[in-house]
């Protein structure tokens, strides 16, 4: 049988700063604030519907050419899964359109005329971003860029879940006091009384 698992650590009280406790949490709250403020400065630049995420896409292969999904995925630094999404995403869109590669299992994405068309807004959007995150950066006591990739080269060295299933082994290897004494530690209805 498995022991018991100790309790979790106490929820911050409110009004405290959260720690790593519930650091997903908060990590979405950044992208949630940053991917918000991005979309808002494409809105105000007037390309109708066009994703913040497209922008690498588009200008990886303005800068190179037609590109498998694979090689995409690792120029902007994402999964091929995730590239792969977006690629999707932008073919509806009419921005890119995927044809066979000289592999079977290879699709290559070339850029469509209304892609290449938004590319001087979208560079331009490019440069603005990229000013304002290093002044942001600047800040702050620690490069936000730098503290991602160290803990992206972390987690690839040692993935979350080993973490986590490492603190679970050490948390049911620590030792639990003592059982109570059968009979106590519950709580027991009064003893009836019988009326004379």
């Amino acid at each position: 049988m498995t022991p018991p698992m100790s309790p979790p650590p106490p929820t911050p009280p409110v009004g405290t700063t959260p720690g790593p406790e519930l650091l997903g949490t908060r990590l979405r709250h950044l992208l949630d604030l940053l991917d918000a403020g991005v979309a808002a400065a494409y809105a105000d630049l007037g390309p109708a519907g066009f994703r913040p995420r497209y922008t690498p896409v588009v200008r990886v292969l303005a800068a190179h050419g037609p590109a498998s999904i694979r090689d995409l995925a690792a120029a902007i630094g994402v999964t091929h899964s995730a590239a792969s999404q977006t690629v999707a995403h932008m073919v509806k869109a009419g921005l890119v359109t995927l044809s066979p590669g000289a592999d079977a299992r290879r699709r290559i994405v070339t850029t469509t005329p209304e892609a290449e068309r938004l590319l001087p807004v979208l560079d331009a959007e490019w440069a603005a971003t990229t000013t304002a995150a290093r002044a942001l950066e600047a800040e702050l006591p620690y490069p936000l860029s730098r503290l991602i990739d160290e803990a992206l080269t972390a987690l690839d060295r040692r993935p979350m879940r080993d973490r986590i299933a490492d603190a679970m082994a050490a948390h049911q290897e620590r030792p639990r006091p003592d059982p109570l004494p059968e009979g106590t530690g519950t709580l027991s209805a009064p003893a009836r009384t019988t009326r004379p």
